[in-house]
């Protein structure tokens, strides 16, 4: 999935959408909005991000994984969900504003 971040937030948030479908989305989703108090520095932000995907998701933070973007505010996960269908239901509750 795709997610946008927005560093350096008054508090750590996930969900609502970022863009258009196909516009920023991976696979023509639109991406999921991230926001975190860490901001852009070291790395902090994304780390907090994949902890407060996993959350979101209810998975353990080694269950999310980084593909692309490091250093970019779009960033490409994978979440290793043991329900794909739950999964794919969870993601489309968070992009619901």
């Amino acid at each position: 999935m795709t997610v946008r971040v927005k560093p350096g937030a008054s508090r750590t948030a996930v969900g609502g959408s970022y863009g258009p479908a196909g516009e920023h989305g991976y696979a023509g989703e639109p991406a999921l909005v991230v926001a975190v108090t860490e901001r852009a520095v070291d790395g902090a932000a994304t780390a907090a991000v994949l902890r407060a995907v996993a959350t979101a998701f209810g998975v353990r933070p080694r269950q999310v994984t980084l593909l692309s973007g490091a250093t970019s505010r779009t960033k490409v996960l994978e979440v290793a969900v043991v329900d794909e269908t739950a999964g794919r239901e969870r993601l489309a509750a968070l992009l619901t504003p």
